[in-house]
């Protein structure tokens, strides 16, 4: 058993080749081989958001708080709020982040396959991110 008390983890701020805006990160676990889940609490502050992205392996979001958007490539942009779970398969081009006038956190679940958990691509352009939600 690893018993990872709080506080352990510094809070870091989110790298801004891969985010767009304030975005902090706490880690929750990277659980050693065999086992493959990370997880990760990440707060977005208005307008902020990551880049296009995609998760060799699928992703989890659980938004725990506030207003998001999240969108996969080529369909509509979708409004997130506290108590939805969003899974992203495996290789799914997305991003995902806050609203522009309020904050979301959510906690992010995924898994990596021993070479990579995520592969970065370019921004979500103001243009693109600026398209009214459905939901």
């Amino acid at each position: 058993m690893d018993h990872i008390k709080a506080g352990t983890h510094a809070t870091r701020r989110g790298n801004p080749d891969w985010f767009t805006g304030a975005v902090w990160q706490d880690p929750i676990v990277e659980a050693p081989a065999p086992a493959r889940v990370r997880a990760a609490r990440v707060a977005f502050e208005p307008g902020a958001r990551t880049n296009w992205h995609t998760h060799p392996l699928g992703q989890t979001l659980h938004v725990i708080q506030g207003t998001g958007r999240f969108q996969t490539l080529g369909g509509p942009v979708v409004t997130l709020r506290a108590g939805d779970t969003v899974f992203i398969p495996p290789g799914e081009k997305h991003w995902h982040g806050a609203s522009p006038t309020h904050g979301m956190v959510h906690i992010a679940i995924h898994e990596f396959d021993g070479e990579t958990h995520v592969t970065w691509m370019e921004p979500v352009t103001d243009a693109d991110y600026a398209v009214a939600p459905t939901g």
